[in-house]
């Protein structure tokens, strides 16, 4: 069963987003969660297809509560639905891999758009942010040597995290066994110093490697 897990410590805002969610993707089975702890253990839990999560939210500044949403559930996509408006913060979630960012005053549409892209493989970031992403980009120069510490089969590898594909899926495709490739995953993760599947994609993709 698809899986949704929404997490605001409003429950008014809760309500609207599984209304959003239930016009996007009407077959989702919906959770809620009003802080970061609960958020955390559902998303273990559950491994929920999407994550929908404000940034303010009782239990963890809002860095560390999105970076255990990731870690909690490593390959499910976040939208981050926030009245927060730091250019930092914003950048730094960026960087972090986040799949999309859509402001709390955002009509119901919008965020209806980001889920069906979110949902494709996509990634959704309002102007704002992309404006943020591409003025760091223009002072930043990937890493040296990172191509040359990925092997073929790590990039092979990375290519179809990248396509969202799970290690036994990616394991079938290779004809290689789950365990061979949690450990490509794991050297490619290392080169990219990468904390997660996600930044590695995200990494990846910036260095022009994906």
């Amino acid at each position: 069963m698809k899986s949704c897990l929404i997490c605001d410590d409003h429950a008014m805002m809760r309500e609207a987003l599984v209304g959003v969610v239930a016009l996007a993707w009407p077959e989702a089975e919906i959770a809620q969660a009003a802080d970061f702890p609960s958020a955390w253990t559902a998303a273990a839990a559950a491994r929920p297809s999407l994550i929908i999560s404000d940034l303010i939210m009782p239990g963890a500044a809002p860095l560390d509560g999105v970076r255990g949403l990731m870690t909690a559930a490593p390959e499910t996509p976040i939208l981050v639905v926030t009245g927060n408006e730091d250019d930092a913060l914003l950048l730094a979630l960026f960087q972090l891999g986040v799949a999309g960012f859509a402001p709390k005053t955002s009509r119901s549409p919008v965020i209806e758009a980001a889920i069906r892209l979110i949902l494709a493989g996509g990634r959704y970031l309002p102007p704002r942010v992309g404006e943020l992403a591409a003025r760091q980009r223009q002072g930043m120069a990937p890493p040296a040597g990172v191509a040359a510490r990925l092997t073929e089969r790590q990039m092979d590898v990375l290519r179809m995290i990248a396509a969202g594909q799970s290690n036994k899926a990616i394991a079938r495709a290779l004809d290689l066994s789950p365990a061979t490739i949690k450990t490509h995953a794991a050297a490619a993760l290392a080169a990219l110093g990468a904390a997660n599947r996600t930044e590695a994609v995200f990494k990846a993709r910036e260095m022009g490697l994906i």
